[in-house]
């Protein structure tokens, strides 16, 4: 077995990065957190930013520190 590394987000673990697994496939999860802080909206280093433009700097800091190396794969998760 390997080890598949996610991000809890909206209530669904979501991998880091691609999974060999047929569609379908129930496994077993054992949560453990990396001791890694995703960034959020209402930090500090935001605060001087609009609301809105905040967020966005937060959904970018996370998915560059998520593993994802291509932000714009995923664009379509974020938009309203």
């Amino acid at each position: 077995m390997k080890t598949i590394h996610a991000v809890y987000e909206n209530g669904v673990f979501r991998p880091t990065e691609p999974v060999d697994l047929p569609e379908g496939s129930a496994v077993l999860v054992e949560p453990t957190t990396d001791g890694v802080r995703q960034p959020q909206p209402s930090d500090p280093e935001f605060a001087h930013m609009d609301p809105g433009l905040a967020k966005i700097y937060a959904i970018l800091s996370h998915r560059y520190d998520g593993g994802s190396p291509d932000a714009s794969a995923r664009h379509n998760e974020h938009q309203p």
